[in-house]
């Protein structure tokens, strides 16, 4: 059993909260990571459907995801999660008028 820490970011790099979670699995898709993410904010009814707004949001580079220093680009791309993983989630701004 590991630990899996999810940890939100701007591309400014502040730091906006960090959860931990424990998890059995040696490897998982980046698409389960993010839905053990969301269900973290949204537990309950509501996560089902917050879970389909971030796979949306993925897929238009509304935030990436980097597992240690590597960026993650599919989202069934299988990650390696050792003893201890750090999942950040760096949230993307669009540029205004541009």
């Amino acid at each position: 059993m590991g630990m899996v820490t999810f940890v939100d970011e701007t591309t400014a790099g502040e730091r906006l909260g960090s959860v931990g979670v424990s998890v059995t699995e040696e490897r998982l898709p980046l698409r389960e990571l993010i839905r053990r993410r969301v269900g973290q904010e949204a537990p309950g009814e509501g996560a089902d459907a917050a879970y389909e707004r971030a796979l949306e949001a993925f897929g238009r580079n509304g935030f990436l995801v980097l597992v240690g220093e590597r960026q993650i680009t599919e989202l069934d791309e299988v990650v390696r999660l050792a003893e201890t993983t750090e999942v950040t989630f760096l949230k993307l701004v669009p540029l205004v008028g541009g």
